[in-house]
């Protein structure tokens, strides 16, 4: 599994690395990388998980998809667990912030692509409970720590979110067993297919935005980076490895709690008049390390799982 995720991650860094060049000639730009992000978000990603429920009916995958949400959930409260105790509030004006980049992964943008690539269809079958799960306390708890209040408006907003869409749609087909007509299914799988390269173009656009040599110079940054993909990712897998969490959905919910913070976090920020600067830093800089780290807890996994 290590190589395997080794391997993609390569592909994926030269990716990004050409974005990163797009965006210095001015090939693209931060107009450019919002409209992909809203195809991404709206259209690529929802094919990607619609046509992935597109399987017959295996009371295995049912139960792995259950196993899912529980093992999502347990994953998240780690993280949470972790963030209070790491991530003082007492002289930290930006402690929420650090706290939700601490705890929300960028699961969509690069769990999705990674994922598929390492485990098929079958790893996305079970990302979408972590995605699910990730839209529900991203616009509860994390929308608590950074507006300081719950809204029920705001959580209607999450879980009508594009990719909660696309799971509860694809979720009906897959147990009613209705198959979309051929035509329109392999033109949704070309539509998929999309996914990686313009999650990575994103990816190398944002970080080619951010002020790099600032971005290093921050201690804080390091810290808050060293739990988000260090330390609550390892403490995930103490936790599968404790209750035997079945390989393919170890693996999926390991990779999606190792990546990067979520961009969530920075369109919030600016949603509630946080530090949405040091939010986009936070993620930029998450994404240039876990090209190293996932590789590392992948690695430390295969002696466990």
């Amino acid at each position: 599994m290590f190589i395997l995720i080794f391997n993609q991650l390569v592909k994926m860094v030269v990716i990004m690395v050409l974005a990163v060049f797009c965006y210095r000639i001015k090939l693209l730009n931060q107009e450019g990388n919002r409209n992909l992000s809203n195809l991404l978000l709206m259209v690529v990603n929802p094919c990607l998980i619609v046509t992935t429920y597109q399987t017959d009916y295996d009371p295995h995958l049912v139960k792995g998809l259950l196993l899912a949400f529980v093992a999502a959930f347990a994953t998240h409260m780690i993280g949470i667990f972790i963030a209070r105790i790491a991530i003082r509030q007492k002289g930290n004006a930006d402690y929420a912030i650090d706290r939700f980049g601490s705890v929300y992964s960028n699961c969509g943008f690069m769990g999705i692509p990674l994922i598929y690539s390492v485990l098929g269809s079958e790893g996305v079958f079970y990302l979408t409970a972590y995605l699910t799960v990730f839209n529900l306390l991203s616009w509860t708890h994390g929308l608590a720590l950074l507006e300081g209040q719950f809204s029920l408006t705001r959580l209607k907003e999450g879980l009508t979110s594009p990719m909660v869409i696309g799971t509860v749609i694809g979720a009906l087909l897959f147990f009613l067993q209705i198959r979309l007509p051929g035509v329109l299914l392999d033109s949704m799988e070309y539509i998929a297919d999309m996914n990686t390269p313009l999650a990575m173009i994103i990816a190398g656009l944002s970080v080619a935005q951010a002020d790099l040599k600032k971005i290093f110079s921050n201690l804080k940054i390091y810290y808050v980076s060293l739990i988000k993909l260090i330390v609550v990712p390892l403490t995930v897998l103490l936790f599968l490895v404790i209750f035997r969490i079945n390989y393919n959905v170890a693996y999926t919910i390991l990779i999606a709690a190792s990546c990067p913070t979520a961009t969530t976090l920075t369109m919030m920020a600016i949603r509630f008049e946080k530090n949405y600067k040091y939010a986009s830093e936070l993620f930029a800089f998450t994404t240039v390390l876990s090209i190293f780290t996932i590789p590392f807890i992948a690695f430390v996994a295969g002696f466990f799982l």
